[in-house]
């Protein structure tokens, strides 16, 4: 079944999916994020098919989460590093590591852990706030449809 583009859609919720809505791209991403760099770093740490793999940097790299550059050390090989549109996930990736720490481990269930570098204590859960600086849950906000341009 061919995925559809949602390039076009009005929802940033949408376009955001076309662009990292696999699995396989938020988890490069991730891995990046903690210092991978070379193709055969994602392909060891992930345990993804190559031929998926190609595809999914190339179209981070095409998308502009990522940018393909001559290896660091001089080497023939080509290094994925994030620009800071990649680097902009960072609180979207701990927003789901959070969401997964609350519903998808059992109780007594043993996960990695996210912690400040300086304190190395968890981080506090992320809030969404108001402009004035108010806790908002889902239910105190409201999305206002756009119109499509002419």
């Amino acid at each position: 079944m061919k995925r559809k583009s949602l390039e076009g859609d009005l929802c940033p919720i949408a376009r955001t999916l076309d662009a990292i809505g696999d699995w396989w791209s938020l988890l490069i991403v991730r891995d990046a994020m903690m210092g991978s760099r070379r193709f055969s770093e994602f392909q060891k740490n992930l345990g993804v098919a190559k031929n998926i793999l190609t595809v999914r940097l190339r179209t981070l790299v095409g998308q502009g989460i990522m940018e393909s550059t001559p290896a660091s050390d001089g080497s023939a090989y080509q290094e994925y590093v994030l620009t800071p549109k990649g680097r902009g996930l960072f609180p979207v990736l701990v927003a789901l590591r959070q969401w997964g720490e609350e519903f998808s481990f059992e109780p007594d269930e043993a996960f990695s852990k996210l912690l400040d570098r300086k304190t190395r204590r968890p981080l506090r859960k992320l809030e969404i706030r108001a402009q004035d600086g108010r806790i908002l849950n889902q239910s105190d906000t409201m999305v206002i449809p756009a119109l499509p341009s002419a």
